[in-house]
């Protein structure tokens, strides 16, 4: 069954089968209803003089000058061509298909005065693969995404590029091979499509998802390296964090416990010390600050992408419209910079746990470096250079972007949000923690082949996994092959789906 879109109903989920899986979507019948009572509320005003930003006024600092009736018509399409002005490389296919959706719930509440026919084009390329072409970088975040989503309104009439059964083409060929008719653009089309922050929340929302699938990895490798160092499990006790109160804590806390269950450690048949380290000791702390920034950061997504983030809004039962500033980034780039800095903060952590699987002052017994032979061997000694340097760039991109504003539009825009940027640096920061986490996940397999006692289920289903694409390292061998390897593997969840299936969701 298609994915509903009525304005009120799309999730995180929801969003990534769209823009990932393909799925496809249709409006609700009381959706379309309110559209055309909108565009009609619209059409009239138009005909009665009345002046409203975008429709018979230009843009920015143009927005005092008034248009006549030839100008309405011509405007839009000339809106759509110079702000098409972004750069580089495409975004992603399921970025550009997630920002399509998301524009399209928008206009589902009927408060946009966008022609139907525009929304159900979107609709109509989404659900037959049509995807425009579009530079990911060139947007502050404010006044919408405007240069890419541009790039998606270019296909309404009939221009730019778009993706289509694996082609690259003009965007009238790909329209035309799909069967998709083109709109063209008429009064205030064009600036329904591009006036909302819909490419920023659309990437981020897919990152959230990916990153929740990510952290609970970071539990599968932190209970690895628990069980391979022998730590002292109490800190770990259920109790001890619902004592305190935070919600990922007491997640995190269960998740890891989980994973150790059935083994010697949370029998407590292994002899540990009385208090271990911050970085396993405060596991649950760290990795719960995360789940809670994930867990905030999504319900403003979320909120985002079932409102009304446009400009003007138009009230039809009031017959009225108003114009602000709905169209502004922040919500979404300020608990996104947050996210960022937290995936970053479990990196660090990861390493540090690394750094004690190879330290033989740190390691409980383990050889120097996870190598039987020291000295003719060096073992996983340079892959934790590997972590390192990623994490030092993930540092650099942890500088949050939402306080970076520079003033645009002759300073008529002069507080902008820089969400793509938070966006595009995200994803730069989640694909180190990839390997960062794979390079753990390495160590913590390799330290555990040196042990002699029975592991948790979990944390053996784990191994298991991992020692399907990398070997134990009986002798040094480049290790490049191993490390991304690894970090493919982190990124697939295969480990994750394994473990699940074995003990049970870990949150």
């Amino acid at each position: 069954m298609a994915i509903q879109l009525s304005g009120t109903e799309l999730t995180v989920e929801k969003l990534v089968r769209i823009a990932r899986d393909g799925e496809k979507v249709q409006l609700s019948e009381s959706s379309l209803e309110r559209m055309r009572q909108c565009r009609t509320m619209l059409e009239r005003k138009i005909e009665a003089g009345e002046i409203m930003y975008g429709v018979n006024t230009g843009i920015g600092e143009f927005s005092e000058v008034i248009l006549d009736n030839q100008q309405i018509q011509e405007f839009q399409k000339y809106l759509i061509y110079n702000h098409s002005a972004g750069i580089g490389e495409p975004a992603p296919v399921e970025y550009v298909r997630g920002a399509m959706a998301s524009r399209a719930n928008v206009h589902a509440h009927g408060m946009s005065a966008v022609r139907p026919e525009i929304t159900q084009t979107l609709i109509e390329m989404l659900n037959r693969g049509v995807t425009p072409y579009v530079c990911q970088k060139g947007s502050v975040g404010a006044s919408g995404d405007l240069a890419p989503m541009s790039q998606i309104a270019l296909l309404m009439l009939g221009e730019g590029k778009a993706y289509y059964q694996g082609d690259l083409l003009d965007g009238a060929v790909a329209m035309e091979r799909a069967g998709i008719p083109i709109p063209g653009l008429k009064a205030r089309d064009g600036l329904a499509i591009i006036n909302g922050s819909n490419l920023l929340t659309a990437m981020s929302a897919i990152l959230l998802y990916d990153t929740d699938r990510w952290l609970k990895q970071a539990e599968i490798a932190a209970a690895m390296s628990l069980d391979a160092l022998k730590a002292n499990m109490r800190p770990y006790t259920v109790d001890l964090h619902e004592a305190r109160g935070f919600k990922g804590a007491v997640r995190s806390a269960k998740a890891i416990g989980k994973m150790v269950e059935g083994g010697d450690l949370a029998a407590e048949r292994i002899e540990c010390k009385v208090q271990d380290a911050y970085s396993m000791r405060s596991t649950p702390q760290v990795i719960g600050a995360a789940h809670d920034a994930v867990a905030y950061a999504r319900s403003q997504v979320e909120i985002e992408l079932n409102g009304v983030g446009d400009n003007p809004v138009f009230f039809p039962d009031e017959d009225r419209q108003l114009s602000g500033a709905n169209f502004q980034g922040t919500p979404v780039s300020l608990p996104m910079d947050m996210v960022g800095a937290a995936v970053t903060m479990v990196s660090v952590m990861s390493e540090r746990r690394m750094n004690r699987l190879n330290n033989p002052a740190l390691s409980v017994g383990l050889p120097s470096f996870l190598t039987k032979g020291a000295g003719m061997f060096s073992g996983l000694m340079l892959v934790q250079y590997t972590a390192c340097a990623l994490i030092a760039e993930q540092r650099i991109l942890s500088m949050p972007a939402s306080i970076q504003s520079i003033p645009a539009a002759a300073d008529q825009e002069d507080f902008v949000s820089m969400g793509m940027t938070t966006a595009t640096k995200n994803a730069q920061i989640l694909d180190n923690a990839y390997g960062v986490l794979g390079i753990e996940l390495m160590a913590a397999a390799q330290a555990l082949d040196f042990r002699d006692y029975k592991f948790g289920t979990g944390v053996t289903r784990a191994r298991e996994v991992i020692r399907k694409y990398v070997d134990f390292l009986d002798v040094d061998r480049p290790l490049y092959t191993d490390t991304t390897a690894m970090k493919q593997l982190v990124k697939s969840c295969e480990i994750l789906e394994a473990v699940e299936a074995k003990v049970g969701s870990l949150g």
